[in-house]
């Protein structure tokens, strides 16, 4: 039933996306989720306290907000198993979870941004999908952080959740999602949040691990279908770098696509007026453009098509088992 929760999830996002027109009357269930993120830091991470005492609160509030919106969401789920159209109410609930039209927008911006508006239009585009300096980029440094958000946000904005919705249902997405977005908010190593964080941002490596690696063998067999992209050389990159990558989930995706497209992504990259080093993913080239970012969303949604298959095929097997 969970398997089947996340195939008919998938298809409902796909199909209606998250309509702007909700997110005004009522927000969105991440938003709700960021309000008792910030409450919870507001309260418990305070600037007086040790470390040592800060890490243990960071680790409370994680407890908290996983077991408020994933207790709701089991008690939602319970409820609706009641019906025979229970599985559709969940499904349309689960759908909120899940990016994959919002992420492929957001990206093709980008792209339209920079044929259109050239490198100012583009720099405004992808800022609102990276945090990196966008003053800082050229042409190529905007189309390569637009394609690399493409790469980690297909791992952590739709296979990972979908991949814990077929685990734990509802409620087990919804957890997923909870500690994700945790990790956005406070799973940052500043002054602030390094000791509060610290929980989240462990916990959030953990949970991302077996979909990180789903993504980077979703982007090798999609590579194999697209044309013009390499799969032997995506799986190289992966082989080669993904363990290089500074985040242990990160590279992964980043490296099948960098290889699959021949290029060369992440490397050394400025925050905040912060030079930050990480190894550079693939061996292709470095100047990437818009071409590039179109080429990398086939290769996205060839490799999204190819999870919704195989989650239905798992979801027909179990019902004929």
């Amino acid at each position: 039933m969970f398997v089947l929760l996340a195939f008919l999830s998938l298809l409902v996002e796909l199909g209606l996306g998250y309509p702007d027109r909700l997110v005004r009357a009522i927000g969105h269930p991440v938003i709700w989720i960021g309000q008792l993120i910030s409450f919870l830091d507001k309260n418990l991470n305070r600037a007086t306290q040790s470390d040592a005492s800060r890490r243990i609160c960071g680790v409370v509030a994680l407890i908290v907000l996983i077991a408020i919106p994933a207790g709701f969401a089991f008690f939602l789920e319970t409820l609706f198993s009641l019906s025979p159209l229970g599985i559709v109410a969940s499904a349309l609930l689960a759908s909120t979870l899940l990016a994959q039209r919002s992420l492929a927008s957001h990206v093709k911006a980008v792209a339209d941004a920079l044929d259109r508006g050239g490198l100012q239009a583009g720099r405004r585009a992808v800022s609102q999908i990276v945090g990196r300096d966008p003053e800082r980029l050229d042409e190529a440094g905007v189309s390569r952080a637009a394609i690399e958000s493409l790469a980690e946000n297909f791992s952590d904005g739709i296979v990972a959740p979908a991949f814990w919705l077929g685990i734990g249902g509802l409620a087990g997405g919804v957890a997923y999602k909870a500690a994700n977005t945790a990790d956005s908010m406070i799973g940052h190593r500043t002054k602030r949040h390094e000791a509060f964080g610290w929980a989240a941002a462990r916990f959030d490596d953990l949970i991302n691990l077996p979909a990180s690696r789903l993504t980077a063998l979703l982007l090798v067999i999609a590579a194999m279908i697209v044309p013009g992209a390499s799969a032997a050389n995506a799986w190289r990159s992966v082989w080669r770098d993904a363990s290089k990558h500074r985040s242990p989930n990160a590279g992964w995706p980043e490296a099948a696509m960098a290889g699959a497209l021949g290029l060369s992504l992440a490397g050394p990259r400025v925050y905040g007026g912060v030079m930050v080093e990480d190894a550079t993913m693939g061996d292709g080239r470095r100047e990437a453009n818009a071409a590039d970012i179109r080429r990398a969303l086939r290769l996205y949604w060839t490799a999204d098509a190819l999870m919704i298959v195989g989650f239905g095929v798992l979801s027909l097997g179990m019902w004929l088992g």
